[in-house]
């Protein structure tokens, strides 16, 4: 299995689980999402490793409970908003339009939604634990 390049994690880390220390070394090392080294250390990984660092399941499954446990409320609160507001404006449509919308995209919007909340989980907390920045932008770099 191929192992991510580690830089030297902090010792006050080694309290999290290997995974975790895995995650914040790779952000630490190639910065975030929008870094273009990023993109380029991110491309060259397998895609197990693909998922760890840029998934998180339990997230996925549980979004906003999860969120709320490892003290991300903020990004959390404005992920729940953007789920109602997406919420609202499907509302709306089947409202003027008069139809229903079909299951399938009832599930997709779901799934879409949760995939949301798996994708920003990893790197908000690596900053809110390694970098101490806590805000409401759950796309901030």
């Amino acid at each position: 299995m191929e192992s991510i390049p580690q830089t030297q994690v902090p010792a006050d880390l080694s309290r999290y689980k290997p995974k975790w220390q895995e995650r914040f070394a790779f952000f630490e090392q190639n910065g975030g999402p929008r870094d273009p080294r990023f993109k380029q250390a991110f491309k060259a990984l397998s895609l197990g490793k693909r998922l760890l660092i840029n998934m998180n399941w339990i997230a996925f499954f549980f979004g906003p409970i999860y969120l709320f446990v490892l003290g991300l409320w903020k990004k959390n609160l404005a992920l729940l908003g953007i789920s109602l507001l997406v919420g609202i404006v499907l509302g709306f449509y089947e409202g003027f339009t008069g139809t229903e919308l079909p299951r399938a995209v009832d599930t997709g919007v779901n799934c879409g939604l949760a995939a949301l909340w798996a994708t920003v989980t990893n790197y908000a907390y690596y900053l809110k634990e390694v970098k101490g920045q806590q805000g409401w932008n759950p796309f901030e770099k």
